[in-house]
């Protein structure tokens, strides 16, 4: 495969796995999470542990992290070679996506293992989610808009190469 090629397939797939992983963000931020904010705190509670129950399925794995592999690969070969028509397009797409990633690994992962071992119907469940909901929002518009921003430079640099 030439080096074109490999820019290519990396810019592609990096564009559509940021973009379908801004799109589950987009829309846990715009609807998902109003939506179980508006529930009585055991059921928004007891509905966000069944979602968290699903999430880790290997369509969304591999979307997430595949996306992240395909990242670091992009960035990586970017890096090496800058002068490269879209190299920076694909160094940024590469890096912001992974700055989601990270957010993911780093805070929103702990924060649903924490929500998972609640009693949805307990007092401590209802304190807890008071305060999970508005923060773990808050930090996946951040996603939403890493995601985002990585699909569109994957994008440009698709265009520039």
């Amino acid at each position: 495969m030439t080096m074109t090629n490999l820019n290519a397939v990396l810019g592609g797939t990096g564009a559509i796995g940021a973009g379908l992983s801004a799109g589950v963000f987009f829309a846990f931020s715009t609807f998902v999470m109003p939506a179980l904010g508006r529930l009585p705190a055991a059921q928004g509670v007891a509905a966000m542990q069944a979602i968290n129950v699903s999430a880790p399925n290997p369509w969304f794995m591999t979307a997430l992290f595949g996306t992240a592999l395909v990242s670091v690969a992009a960035a990586v070969t970017s890096l090496r070679r800058l002068d490269d028509p879209g190299a920076v397009h694909r160094l940024v797409g590469g890096v912001t996506f992974l700055a989601g990633i990270a957010l993911t690994v780093v805070y929103h992962v702990p924060h649903n293992d924490a929500l998972a071992v609640l009693d949805p119907s307990s007092a401590r469940a209802a304190t807890a989610w008071s305060r999970y909901l508005p923060a773990w929002s808050a930090w996946n518009h951040v996603r939403t808009l890493t995601s985002a921003a990585a699909a569109v430079a994957f994008t440009l640099g698709l265009r520039a190469g």
